[in-house]
């Protein structure tokens, strides 16, 4: 009976390992961007040199204010016998000095979080029957939206406290307490990644200068665009056994990107905005299934007279196709 109680609990950590990476990636004000590799926190400054700056700390998340303190926490297990968790929230200062700030407590972090706006404002949500959404200012805590979800995953918050977060596989907008479904049906796998089941799949939002909202689909492999107007696009793909977990913009457009494998490597590539893949992408409707088969099949006859055209073309002309990767034109750190 101990031997399967102990195979459980190691069955446990792998599970948290696989279904939950990081997705905590910062950029200071100085261009320097941060990222968690779930062991320790990592420094990638202007001139690509990389260093641990916090390390021995399990945080998932990250968060850095605008005088670029560092914030984040550390959460553990404290062994069988106990069979409890406790975790404390740390702060790391420009000049590299380390504080608890919140802690050692028991249990997992409640009632704070790293989900916060340019002013400073804490966002969190409380899961029950009805989901409540927390806001907390300098003059307190307030309930801004209140909504029956299934299960409310990640959230994410833009410099103006519009806040975005995954119910599941379905994007969601909670701007000055109206909620507004996004897109549905995020939830593409690819085979490798199957074993992290639907829960697991869609990870960390962000959005771009233009308000471009951004999901990294671990499961699938690739990164979901969606437009202000609802248009959905592949953006980009993770080569295998690559796999995205959260990004961010830097002020030239380009794009830091977190990735993960499923042993809990972590790495972040840096992919020039001139890079980005620029292909034909299907145009999902979130609403409309009947459309997305339309738009599917005709890209696919596309594809097919395309191709039957370049393959006459090159046994008639023996051309070369030279193709590029622009998933490998990057700086991986």
């Amino acid at each position: 009976m101990k031997t399967i109680k102990i195979f459980l609990i190691l069955l446990c950590f792998s599970n948290f390992s696989i279904g939950h990476p990081g997705i905590g990636i910062v950029q200071d004000s100085k261009g320097n961007v941060y990222y968690t590799d779930l062991t320790q926190v990592w420094k990638i400054s202007r001139d690509g040199n990389k260093k641990v700056v916090v390390p021995n700390v399990h945080t998932h998340e990250l968060y850095i204010d605008h005088n670029d303190n560092l914030y984040g926490e550390h959460v553990w297990y404290n062994g069988e016998r106990a069979d409890t968790w406790g975790h404390y929230v740390w702060k790391k200062t420009p000049d590299d000095k380390i504080e608890k700030i919140k802690g050692p407590l028991p249990g997992f972090l409640e009632d704070y979080s790293f989900i916060r706006d340019s002013a400073g404002n804490m966002y969190w949500v409380e899961k029950f029957t009805v989901s409540r959404f927390k806001k907390r200012s300098a003059s307190g805590t307030e309930t801004i939206g209140e909504g029956r979800f299934r299960n409310i995953r990640w959230m994410s918050s833009t410099r103006s406290g519009v806040l975005y977060f995954m119910d599941i596989d379905r994007l969601y907008k909670l701007k000055e307490g109206k909620f507004a479904l996004l897109a549905d049906h995020l939830n593409e796998s690819t085979s490798p990644f199957k074993i992290i089941g639907e829960i697991h799949n869609a990870y960390g939002i962000w959005t771009d200068a233009s308000e471009n909202i951004y999901v990294a689909l671990h499961g699938g492999q690739r990164i979901k665009k969606i437009t202000p107007t609802g248009i959905i696009t592949t953006f980009l793909s993770s080569p295998s056994p690559w796999s995205p977990t959260n990004g961010l913009f830097d002020k030239d457009g380009n794009l830091y990107l977190l990735e993960y494998t499923l042993k809990g490597d972590a790495r972040v590539r840096m992919i020039r905005k001139n890079d980005f893949i620029k292909n034909v992408a299907i145009i999902i409707s979130p609403f409309n299934h009947a459309t997305q088969a339309f738009f599917a099949g005709a890209l696919a006859i596309l594809l097919f007279l395309v191709s039957a055209v370049f393959i006459r073309f090159s046994l008639h002309a023996g051309a070369k196709q030279k193709t590029t990767d622009t998933n490998h034109i990057a700086t991986i750190f």
